[in-house]
């Protein structure tokens, strides 16, 4: 159900005057000798043969569906005052006849004839409506639609038959063009994270709703994943999509000038705890005047932002952790002040450099910048202190004023996946305990390669997981810190090496009884200062969280599941 159509192909057209439809399609499939090389936006048209779309309502299930999806786009659509609906694909006409059957005045267009065919057919059944069709390819759409709209909606995991970034910035730049100024584009896809990441499962309950289809990926790889669709007459058929990463998505539709995008999670918010079969975003065009352009953080990245912005984060961290060094430390001893380690950490990593003054470094998740200062004034360097957190910002810049530092350490407010600096601009990325806090960790690397000089150094240390412990092992911490997983050892070694960065000594020094005795050391000061009075400046829910993670981090330490340790590569 693609809203695809390739300039110049023989499947065509939906006479709109007569209602009727011709249509010349491949009776069956074809992918090939090798079906896995087959990536290409414009195949599509081989794989929706009659046969596959005659069958593609029994893969849905139209009563069952409805169910499970109850009013969610009803509902969203009516709270932004909707009337006018762009159905880019339309399939077999599913969402089209529940908008109109909704009293919205929707356009149903898709790039295949077939599933037109077919949808038209559906509104007749279903309810007596008559289809506003129109074949319309994406990359095209206001060349074969016409008209503006308050929205568009592409379901049904549509946009993954788009195997060009260059297609999809396309598609998407067509549907803002024509949304009215206040409109909305809601596009949904497969959670291609977690089948990439973890190996493919379904609760086979939103979606492809019929009992008797079974769906399942039977090929997977970063550039493709290969659907299997099997029926109980023995038929098997499949579909090449491209395996859009959430956060991916997120970021080209902001790219293309989309300017608030909320993602939902099976009809609800995305929920840490629960790993949904789709993803469902919903992307504004409305343009807001603000005093600086809007920030796009990834999820994983925006709840850590809110949660270091929070007066019960700055409160304990300034107040447990000295507010200088926020990060794990390298301790002699296991009663050692937490400042004294924190820094041993910053003394030996910095070691491992060859500063001088004329060296540029970027502190990715800079926290209250007790690293930047510790290098600009032992080394005279200059630091670009990145972090998300305007609150832990502010406070970094009175540090750096109180010790005339303001020309020497500039303080930016950002997220290290989308870093705010030209291409080979840096000298050393340097960042501590803060990887983890993105969704998709490749991602900061990607932007840590790109901004190095040739022959640049990446230093950084992360709390991780142990090298092949699964994650819901690992549940009790991810819960607390708001992730689905973490980083690994051979997770940063691979990543690294892809990024074409090779190690720095062994690459990777690892200190996992640091972890468990910082994290300890920690636990124990906060139940010092809380007898002393800490729970006036922190709420007593906070500190009986914090101290509930603690424990966690210290038992996952102790029984071999987390590892922390410095990683230094040279690219």
């Amino acid at each position: 159900m693609p809203g695809i159509r390739p300039a110049g192909h023989g499947c065509l057209v939906c006479r709109l005057s007569t209602g009727g439809f011709v249509i010349s399609a491949h009776p069956v499939q074809k992918f090939g000798h090798n079906p896995v090389d087959v990536r290409d936006t414009d195949h599509y048209t081989e794989e929706y043969v009659p046969s596959f779309v005659e069958k593609w309502d029994s893969l849905i299930d139209w009563d069952r569906r409805t169910e499970s999806e109850g009013s969610f786009f009803i509902d969203l659509l009516r709270e932004r005052g909707v009337k006018k609906v762009l159905d880019v694909a339309t399939g077999t006409g599913f969402h089209s006849v529940r908008l109109l059957e909704a009293g919205f005045e929707t356009v149903s267009a898709d790039g295949s004839a077939e599933m037109l065919a077919q949808a038209f057919d559906n509104g007749l059944k279903h309810g007596e409506h008559i289809l506003r069709v129109v074949q319309a390819d994406w990359r095209w759409l206001n060349r074969d639609a016409h008209g503006e709209y308050d929205a568009i909606v592409c379901l049904g995991n549509s946009f993954t038959h788009l195997f060009s970034e260059r297609d999809r910035r396309k598609a998407l730049a067509e549907f803002y063009a024509m949304l009215k100024h206040d409109g909305i584009l809601v596009l949904d896809q497969r959670n291609y994270d977690a089948i990439l990441d973890r190996g493919y499962t379904s609760k086979h309950v939103y979606y492809y709703c019929g009992k008797d289809v079974a769906v399942e990926p039977e090929y997977v790889d970063e550039g493709l994943v290969r659907m299997r669709y099997s029926f109980p007459d023995k038929s098997v058929y499949h579909l090449n999509m491209f395996p859009l990463r959430k956060d991916y998505t997120r970021r080209l539709m902001q790219e293309v000038g989309f300017q608030r995008i909320e993602t939902y999670g099976d009809f609800q918010h995305t929920n840490r705890e629960e790993r949904p079969d789709f993803f469902i975003h919903v992307a504004e065009k409305e343009y807001r005047i603000t005093a600086e352009p809007p920030m796009e953080y990834s999820e994983a990245v925006g709840t850590a932002r809110d949660y270091y912005n929070s007066a019960d984060a700055d409160a304990f961290y300034s107040q447990v952790w000295g507010g200088e060094d926020i990060h794990i430390g390298i301790y002699d001893r296991p009663d050692e002040p937490i400042a004294e380690a924190s820094r041993r950490t910053v003394e030996r990593m910095a070691r491992q450099l060859d500063l001088t003054a004329s060296s540029v470094v970027l502190d990715l998740g800079a926290g209250f910048g007790g690293s930047a200062r510790y290098l600009a004034e032992t080394y005279g360097c200059r630091v670009i202190a990145l972090n998300l957190s305007e609150v832990e910002n502010a406070r970094h810049r009175v540090l750096n004023a109180e010790r005339g530092l303001s020309e020497a350490i500039e303080v930016v407010d950002g997220s290290f996946e989308n870093i705010p600096l030209p291409d080979q601009s840096i000298d050393v990325v340097w960042s501590q305990d803060a990887l983890l806090h993105s969704g998709n960790r490749d991602r900061p690397l990607e932007e840590a390669a790109r901004v190095l000089h040739p022959g640049g150094h990446l230093i950084f240390t992360d709390p991780m997981a142990v090298d092949g412990c699964p994650a819901e092992t690992l549940r009790p911490i991810l819960d607390r810190i708001h992730l689905e997983d973490m980083g690994s050892p051979d997770f940063y070694r691979h990543e690294l090496a892809r990024l074409g960065f090779t190690e720095v000594g062994g690459g990777f020094e690892e200190h996992r009884e640091q972890l468990i005795t910082h994290y300890a050391r920690v636990l124990d000061e906060t139940r010092r200062q809380e007898a002393d009075g800490l729970a006036d400046k922190v709420s007593a829910d906070y500190l009986a969280r914090m101290k509930k993670g603690l424990t966690n981090w210290v038992e996952g330490g102790r029984n071999n599941h987390v590892t922390w340790g410095i990683f230094h590569f040279t690219r």
